[in-house]
């Protein structure tokens, strides 16, 4: 494989698949691609969005970079630059995004703008990581802006802000907390979807699961265990009762995020699965055929989707959930054990 414009001692260390033309559908998470179908599909959307690009600070976050961090480039970080092009290449994003890396010691990246994406990387984040586990972060980020995610993200960046200084605005601020909280909730399913563009980038899964822990547990990797940090994911997911399910939901609220043992397990999930080898095996959606999808059948995959997730889910809510779908009996007993974690005996508890 050669890296366009790169001279041959900057080309990968070892060869990855290449996917030409390939759809930002092909990864995302039914969720995220059902929002974004939509999105694309809505008439107007593109005018709207240009109109309030007037009120976004675009313009002073892109001045705040160029002036406040370190643009990457052959001769600022080149080895992050080489990454930058090797995931371009990779996902076959013809516009090479700018890069920035900024001081922080937080182990952070994001990838935000209207009308043109940048990536930020923290310095808390280069240090943390090796460069396999870099890779990945870089075509996560590079997947996000594949997907059109950074034009949400920096819209969720300024509705948060925005929150928070009409905070004193009763009705104001619960009606801009309203719109953050469901921006929120699809951009946790785009972080999935922008995980799965790190693997394909990547393509080494051991590396996304070490660069995950790091970001849980910190440069300890001597220290953990991806089994066991897998494992954790599965107490999480199927521990505790309704008061536990409760206790998850409020948690994860205020997040951009999800947690990331869920993340290292939806991920290593999806390796796992049929999808993810097509890809690999060059059957995949293409860019050229998005105009012709349909957005009643994402729609229609995503509801498969959490139907499939409530069937499945070990939560007790989700339990319950399915339970009361099928009709199941005595679902006062039911409701009553998953509050206690009883086994339905019926017996007092002090």
């Amino acid at each position: 494989m050669t890296v366009p414009n790169e001279s041959n001692d900057k080309v990968p260390s070892r060869n990855r698949t290449r996917f030409p033309g390939i759809s930002s559908r092909a990864y995302e998470h039914p969720a995220d691609r059902s929002a974004l179908v939509a999105l694309r599909k809505l008439s107007g959307f593109d005018t709207v969005f240009k109109a309030l690009s007037g009120l976004l600070p675009e313009r002073s976050l892109r001045l705040l970079f160029l002036s406040d961090s370190v643009r990457v480039s052959e001769q600022q970080f080149p080895h992050l630059h080489t990454m930058l092009r090797d995931a371009c290449y990779i996902l076959d994003l013809e516009k090479v995004p700018p890069m920035y890396v900024n001081q922080d010691p937080q182990p952070n990246a994001m990838c935000i703008g209207l009308d043109e994406p940048i990536i930020v990387v923290t310095t808390g984040l280069v240090e943390l990581l090796d460069e396999e586990e870099m890779r990945a972060v870089v075509g996560h980020e590079v997947g996000h802006a594949l997907s059109g995610h950074a034009v949400y993200r920096t819209i969720l960046l300024f509705l948060t802000n925005l929150a928070l200084r009409v905070a004193w605005i009763p009705l104001g601020n619960v009606a801009i907390m309203a719109i953050v909280t469901a921006l929120r909730e699809w951009f946790r399913k785009s972080e999935l979807s922008a995980d799965r563009a790190g693997l394909l980038v990547g393509q080494d899964l051991q590396a996304s699961m070490r660069g995950l822990m790091k970001l849980a547990g910190g440069n300890h990797l001597h220290e953990m265990n991806v089994d066991e940090f897998l494992k954790q994911a599965e107490e999480y997911e199927s521990g505790g009762d309704l008061r536990d399910s409760v206790l998850k939901i409020l948690n994860v609220l205020p997040r951009s995020h999800p947690f990331t043992t869920v993340r290292a397990a939806e991920l290593k999930k999806w390796a796992d699965s049929p999808d993810y080898q097509r890809i690999l095996d060059g059957n995949y959606p293409r860019r050229e055929e998005d105009k012709d999808t349909s957005v009643y059948d994402s729609f229609k995959e995503s509801a498969n989707h959490y139907a499939d997730h409530v069937k499945s889910s070990k939560d007790p809510l989700m339990g319950l959930i399915s339970d009361i779908a099928s009709g199941a009996g005595d679902i006062g007993g039911k409701l009553r054990d998953r509050f206690t974690g009883g086994s339905g005996s019926g017996s007092d508890r002090s």
